[in-house]
């Protein structure tokens, strides 16, 4: 099929063709027919298998110029809302599409939204126009939600709905989705009208796709994840992790071993994540280490491998994890660090897809550096390590974090200590002279924050002192009793 036989216009095809669009995907070779009919649509396909452009073509048709609000596009996160307007307006250049999303400047959006024909929007800062009346959908004629599984599993299912009801009735409704699930389903019957539903098969093609795990001690996943990226031949890398901090700790360890790599997360603000994205399509880092938010709707092009540093709890997410790979013909590797405590997330993924999975032995490993020390694969926990560390020690003097001790002078966070004099953070203690934070101490004299004291010098306002804890320092006779 060709882009003339859709029924769209000559300047719409002008602008695809210009973008080097030949020939419609399969989405777009279903979907579009009736979109330009009006009909309500329920699309399901794969990331990066064409979707925008597909509901892009009903909007630019449709939408008419300097005649107020009349599309409304729903996306689940800020990049994915910036990407559609991009691609919206490669396509169109008489229409004023614009994006609104939390992280930026609500002022700007409240004076563009006045002569915007086209709002792309996350749920929240839409909501925050609505109850501040700065916009007006009244006149919405186009609704689409872009990636409307994701949005209702991130939480947006009450918004997304205030949403739609505040749209008029008399509308076209446009899902879009890499998976229309049984809430999805819900959502279109309390408020689509007969729609069509058009589904194509995953984009990723599994031929040229490889998956491995290594079944390996959670103390040595970075040392492995270094080894890897240091000897795979690769182009652009993805490494995925459950939590931001993960993510964070993770570049900072690359980094000290020299491999040029970059985090985004939803904790970044909106300006750093946009040149994160910039930089990584641009090859400027060749890795990426990242949250789910990079798994779902972004373009990125050119990614070789993708490691999973962390098995995702949901494997859904596994799904569009390992579809950032493989993409339109080229070949893929993903890549999975298995640990002890993941094989149960590991088994959901291995239970629901009919993925093969390969197992891998581990290589040998070296020594890495991790920032402010030197880590070896094997951790050694001797009485002689120094170092911040969970190592039991008998030598004085010594400092660390976590540590036991039973040295004559010691001084450290979370330390239990029976010497003569020590100070420490929640230590417990039982020397003559003490002084710490929340320590347990059985002295002849202590002064401490929240310390539990039950010495002869004690100055509580009772006989009964081991019920008594004082609430910082030398406190003036003021004291919290323990009740039982």
């Amino acid at each position: 099929m060709k882009f003339e036989e859709l029924n769209l216009s000559r300047e719409l095809l002008l602008a695809i063709k210009k973008l080097g669009h030949n020939e419609p995907m399969e989405i777009q070779c279903k979907s579009i027919p009736h979109i330009m009919k009006g009909r309500d649509v329920m699309g399901e396909s794969a990331t990066g298998s064409g979707k925008t452009l597909a509901f892009g073509c009903g909007v630019i048709e449709k939408v008419e110029p300097r005649q107020g609000l009349q599309s409304l596009i729903l996306t689940p996160t800020r990049e994915l809302a910036e990407q559609v307007k991009k691609s919206i307006k490669e396509v169109s250049t008489n229409l004023k599409v614009i994006s609104v999303y939390g992280g930026v400047s609500i002022t700007t959006q409240i004076s563009e939204l006045t002569k915007a024909e086209v709002v792309v929007a996350t749920p929240g800062r839409l909501l925050d126009h609505l109850q501040r009346r700065t916009i007006n959908l009244s006149r919405v004629k186009i609704l689409v939600l872009d990636e409307a599984d994701r949005m209702l599993d991130m939480g947006f299912m009450d918004d997304v709905e205030k949403i739609i009801r505040s749209c008029p009735s008399d509308r076209q409704t446009l899902f879009f989705s890499a998976t229309l699930s049984g809430v999805i389903g819900n959502l279109a019957r309390k408020y689509m009208k007969d729609p069509i539903k058009v589904s194509v098969a995953n984009f990723v093609d599994p031929s040229k796709l490889k998956q491995t795990y290594y079944d390996i001690g959670k103390n040595i996943k970075l040392s492995l994840l270094v080894h890897l990226l240091e000897n795979e031949r690769a182009g652009l890398v993805m490494v995925f992790c459950n939590t931001r901090r993960t993510t964070d700790f993770v570049v900072k360890v690359l980094k000290a071993n020299k491999i040029r790599a970059i985090a985004i997360h939803g904790g970044l603000t909106q300006n750093k994540r946009a040149r994160t994205l910039g930089d990584f399509n641009d090859a400027k880092v060749e890795v990426l280490v990242c949250t789910d938010v990079a798994a779902r709707g972004l373009h990125i092009n050119n990614v070789s491998h993708v490691y999973n540093y962390d098995i995702p709890r949901d494997p859904t997410d596994y799904v569009h994890r390992i579809g950032r790979t493989a993409r339109a013909g080229e070949e893929g590797k993903i890549i999975n660090l298995l640990s002890r405590n993941e094989h149960t997330d590991f088994s959901k993924v291995q239970r629901d897809y009919s993925f093969e999975i390969e197992r891998v032995e581990k290589p040998a490993l070296k020594s890495i550096v991790t920032p402010g020390k030197h880590v070896k694969r094997k951790p050694s926990f001797n009485r002689s390590s120094k170092g911040r560390g969970f190592g039991n020690r008998n030598r004085a003097p010594s400092k660390g974090r976590f540590e036991h001790k039973g040295s004559s002078s010691s001084s450290g966070n979370f330390s239990s200590k029976s010497s003569s004099s020590s100070k420490g953070r929640f230590g417990n203690k039982s020397s003559s002279s003490s002084k710490g934070r929340f320590g347990n101490k059985g002295s002849s004299s202590s002064s401490g924050r929240f310390g539990n004291r039950g010495s002869s010098s004690n100055q509580n306002r009772s006989n009964n002192s081991d019920r008594k804890s004082s609430f910082k320092g030398k406190s003036k006779g003021k004291t919290f009793r323990k009740r039982d």
